[in-house]
């Protein structure tokens, strides 16, 4: 269309359809989120048959109460989540911990040593998603404007004291600060901003980025461990108890100064609860029916020992990586 010719309108917004395109990426990446939560378990046409199925009757629904007029933001006090607190991280964070629990742990999980593959991709990887969020939450405004000037400097305000957050809580909890450490606790600052981002100042972004990075180690670390679930990744560890705490604390946070509202800290602190927990409630019950339609249809969600031992790279699709 001739819309699509130009990425900014003169006016510094940003055409409809173009923007319609850009929200397309939320859902991709919130599908990648839930993968993170079983990686190298599920079989390759349970995980396509999954994803298709997530995006559709999970994801859609949710994306259209908060973002496209639905019920969660039809309302005198509609939630705030300016780029995917609810929609993405909370949604697939939750999704990710029913399909972790429902496929079960990876072979030798809790007693094989199952560190991370290879740090240099891992920090790659960090580096990518902690830049690549600017666009995410700078890019939600919709237009080259203040709004986007603002998340885009609470985005980095969030993400860098948080990674500082997590390697004190390391340290406090007697183990050595580590890059890893540093690059999870990132992306739950990343997270914890996520909903936030078009509505608080600086200050309130190192406030979230600080608690929401206490709460994912809290999640990642100890919560993890005391029930016992394998979230390969921490998505729930992560971006769904991260998501959780963000958009709770952007309730708290927000300024109406900031973003031109009119609501109390009482009222937005209420609406934040309620849709956080329809959103958990609805992604974990369609999530788990999903599994148990997928599980049917593929006779089983899970590939067979041997080929889990040999990893699914060769076993699955013939390619190995040195």
């Amino acid at each position: 269309t001739r819309e699509m010719t130009t990425i900014v309108n003169g006016d510094g917004t940003v055409p409809e359809s173009v923007f319609m395109f850009f929200q397309m990426t939320f859902a991709i990446i919130s599908t990648a989120i839930v993968t993170g939560a079983f990686a190298e378990r599920l079989k390759f046409s349970a995980l396509l048959l999954f994803s298709g199925l997530w995006v559709t009757c999970v994801y859609a629904p949710i994306c259209h109460w908060v973002w496209g007029g639905g019920f969660m933001s039809d309302t005198h006090t509609p939630v705030l989540d300016f780029a995917g607190g609810t929609v993405v991280h909370i949604n697939a964070g939750v999704a990710g911990l029913v399909a972790a629990l429902v496929i079960g742990k990876r072979l030798g999980y809790g007693k094989d040593v199952m560190a991370p593959h290879n740090m240099v991709l891992t920090l790659t990887g960090a580096a990518m998603l902690w830049v690549g969020w600017f666009g995410f939450n700078a890019g939600s405004a919709g237009a080259a404007d203040a709004s986007a000037g603002m998340a885009m400097a609470v985005t980095q305000i969030a993400a860098a004291s948080a990674a500082l957050t997590w390697m004190l809580c390391e340290k406090l909890a007697g183990h050595k600060p580590s890059a890893l450490g540093m690059a999870s606790g990132a992306v739950s600052g990343l997270v914890g901003i996520t909903p936030a981002a078009g509505f608080v100042g600086p200050q309130a972004a190192l406030v979230i980025g600080v608690l929401t990075a206490v709460a994912a180690y809290f999640a990642a670390v100890y919560l993890k461990r005391r029930f016992g679930y394998d979230d390969s990744l921490d998505a729930f560890g992560i971006h769904g108890f991260g998501g959780i705490v963000g958009s709770i604390l952007t309730g708290l946070l927000f300024s109406n100064a900031i973003f031109g509202g009119e609501t109390t800290i009482g009222s937005q602190l209420l609406a934040q609860i309620k849709d956080v927990a329809i959103t958990i409630v609805y992604s974990l019950i369609m999530t788990y029916l999903i599994l148990k339609i997928v599980a049917i249809v593929c006779r089983g969600l899970r590939i067979d020992h041997d080929s889990e031992r040999e990893g699914m790279d060769v076993s699955i699709h013939g390619e190995r990586i040195e």
